[in-house]
């Protein structure tokens, strides 16, 4: 939501002409996110996909290298790989979050793997503490695909900071928005140096048009910033309301718990409901879908959750990868925004039990 400085810093912009990749919002952004994750450094970019890319190309990832990711994620975390020429690993997921399963990691690293990829999907952290005992096991790097989970907490600590570096994106129906926008999150001082040459075209940080790297123009503007900073000085209050908002379905669904299963939160981790999903007990993608159609024709929006990447054609493989493969035909998204109120979420609940009922 906007609702807070949004509009005076943008105008701040236009009336001093600081619009474009250069300007005080851009470090204040910088410096406001990396105080919230607590990192040492924050690096701006102009959309997540871009963040995740430019992560990868800073931590030296090449053709022929291998990654492993989840295969329930969107797909932006196979494409960064692919863009680099290395090839994205898939691992299948847990039931209880849809995250990436540790248990699958082992099995599919060989001499080609570099780093993992946990995804911190719908706002629910990845289990990171055996992810990065794995990585420091086979001396492999972690960036966490935060995109969906500004503020998220495993063990007390923020999503963001608990790796070699994460990356966020601020689209427009993210918690933290910039319109589009993403962010580099790290607390390594030669990385971020890195970042920052490879994100300006590969320009030297201190030899102006001088370029010793083929680099990419991954900078966010002044103006998206300045919507950036005035998003974090109300993000408390927006985590608040998610949180609000998650327990008043909660309390709306509890009657059909034998129907449906609603998220849970994991024990030392605190979520932060960017979706709010259920999943059908029984069924297939057809009857999802079937509930779906019934509640579009009350006039309430929801979508599927993600395709696994192991089905999409990009990404294909004839391998099972069982709770995937469950899950992802039953889940839902329910309509998550902090404009809804409890009398909104009441009738989302009512008809999403008329549509099981009916389907």
């Amino acid at each position: 939501m906007l609702n807070g400085n949004e509009r005076k810093y943008v105008l701040d912009c236009l009336d001093t002409n600081w619009i474009s990749s250069v300007g005080k919002y851009i470090t204040a952004f910088e410096e406001s996110f990396a105080r919230f994750c607590g990192v040492k450094h924050a690096i701006a970019t102009n959309n997540g996909t871009t963040a995740l890319h430019l992560s990868l190309v800073a931590l030296d990832l090449r053709p022929g290298d291998e990654v492993i990711i989840p295969t329930v994620t969107y797909i932006a975390t196979a494409n960064a790989v692919r863009y680099c020429g290395a090839t994205p690993v898939l691992v299948d997921v847990e039931a209880a979050t849809m995250n990436i399963d540790p248990a699958e990691i082992e099995g599919k690293i060989t001499s080609k793997t570099k780093g993992i990829i946990p995804v911190h999907l719908y706002g629910h952290p990845a289990e990171m503490e055996t992810v990065n005992a794995i990585a420091r096991k086979h001396n492999l790097w972690v960036v966490e695909d935060a995109a969906e989970a500004h503020g998220a907490e495993v063990g007390g600590r923020k999503v963001g900071s608990i790796s070699t570096c994460a990356t966020f994106s601020f689209f427009g129906n993210k918690i933290v928005t910039t319109g589009e926008g993403g962010m580099v999150t790290t607390n390594s001082d030669a990385l971020a140096q890195k970042l920052r040459l490879f994100r300006g075209q590969g320009m030297d940080l201190s030899r102006r048009y001088w370029f010793p790297v083929v680099g990419y123009n991954y900078r966010m503007t002044n103006i998206q910033a300045a919507i950036g900073l005035a998003q974090m000085e109300t993000i408390e209050k927006s985590l608040a309301d998610r949180a609000t908002l998650a327990n008043w379905y909660a309390q709306a669904l509890a009657g059909v718990e034998d129907q449906i299963v609603l998220p849970k939160e994991v024990e030392s981790v605190k979520q932060v409901h960017w979706m709010y999903n259920i999943f059908l007990r029984d069924g297939d993608a057809m009857r999802r879908d079937a509930v779906m159609r019934k509640l579009d024709e009350v006039g309430i929006e929801t979508r599927p959750v993600f395709y696994p990447m192991h089905v999409l054609p990009p990404y294909q493989e004839d391998t099972a990868y069982p709770v995937a493969d469950l899950w992802a035909q039953r889940g839902i998204n329910l309509p998550t925004h902090q404009a809804l109120t409890k009398a909104d979420v009441e009738r989302v609940a009512e008809s999403l039990k008329q549509a099981l009922r009916q389907a």
